[in-house]
């Protein structure tokens, strides 16, 4: 897959949620052929369920979902999405709001394979000509339908300094 190949041609590492099944799974799969090293975070709950990859560079296994997720955002330098279920969406959208809140300044991006993210994205826009989101926090938020070219965004992005108060974002 072409984001695993960009991803080790530009140096860079995978962090997920440590399963072999999925796109994610084959993401790690296009690191590791490509010489890369990735790294799996996996609940001990979801060992067998999500049947963890076993040919990774490492694989951690921690005892809850909260664990995973704040251990993924601390080995991670920045957030791709790729199409998935409802745990995806909870994850992209859990990890943009701590960038709202001034958590973090880690860029963060959809890759938007056929078209997956075009409701999610309107949404926002939508949010924002309502008046419900701000436009500089509907900027955290990048999207490209080439990885390639999201990697380069991602790159690129300087998010900015959270508000003094939040109800401003």
């Amino acid at each position: 897959m072409e984001l695993g190949e960009q991803l080790v041609a530009r140096g860079c590492a995978l962090v997920y949620g440590g399963g072999r099944i999925g796109l994610m799974g084959v993401v790690a799969d296009a690191v590791l052929a490509a010489g890369g090293r990735v790294t799996g975070v996996i609940p001990e709950h979801l060992m067998s369920h999500e049947v963890a990859h076993a040919g990774l560079t490492d694989l951690r296994v921690v005892g809850s979902m909260h664990e995973r997720k704040q251990l993924m955002f601390q080995l991670s330098d920045a957030f791709v999405a790729l199409p998935g279920g409802l745990g995806t969406l909870e994850e992209l959208l859990e990890i943009a709001t701590w960038a709202q809140l001034g958590l973090h300044r880690k860029p963060i991006g959809v890759l938007d394979v056929l078209g997956y993210y075009t409701g999610l994205t309107g949404q926002l826009d939508h949010g924002v000509l309502s008046g419900f989101l701000a436009p500089r926090t509907r900027g955290l938020l990048l999207r490209d339908v080439e990885p390639a070219a999201l990697l380069d965004r991602l790159a690129a992005h300087v998010a900015p300094s959270p508000p003094l108060d939040p109800r401003l974002t």
